[in-house]
């Protein structure tokens, strides 16, 4: 091994990439779907659990937190009985919704591919685990 090789150090880190935050913000499956319920404008709590399916009302409290402190979305309470509580996005916020739009079409154009590519490796690898 050369001294330049051996002094070599890495030129990508999880503390210190700012791609690699910005992964961590949108990276769990249900903040990029509570985005994807909200990218039309304000909606309420109930709203956005109907349209995701699967999502449990910890999970939704939970996403909805850290999107709101991450300043992706914002939280509007009106004072009535009971209180009407809706979410948006910011302006932060919208400014996601380009690249996660372009995500979401990379991903209908593409995931059939992954399919077929894990079908594949998994046969080649272990054929006898598809019996």
């Amino acid at each position: 091994m050369t001294a330049s090789a051996k002094t070599k150090q890495p030129d990508i880190s999880i503390a210190v990439c700012g791609y690699s935050k910005v992964i961590e913000i949108i990276s769990n499956k249900w903040t990029a779907l509570v985005i994807y319920a909200i990218e039309n404008g304000s909606i309420r709590y109930g709203e956005i659990e109907r349209r995701i399916a699967g999502i449990s009302k910890k999970m939704l409290t939970q996403t909805l937190r850290k999107l709101e402190r991450d300043g992706v979305v914002q939280r509007h309470v009106t004072p009535s009985v009971p209180p009407m509580v809706e979410y948006s996005l910011t302006l932060l916020g919208q400014t996601l919704l380009r690249p996660m739009r372009e995500l979401r079409q990379w991903g209908r154009d593409n995931y059939m591919h992954v399919e077929a590519a894990r079908m594949q490796y998994d046969f080649t690898s272990n054929p006898d685990s598809l019996e």
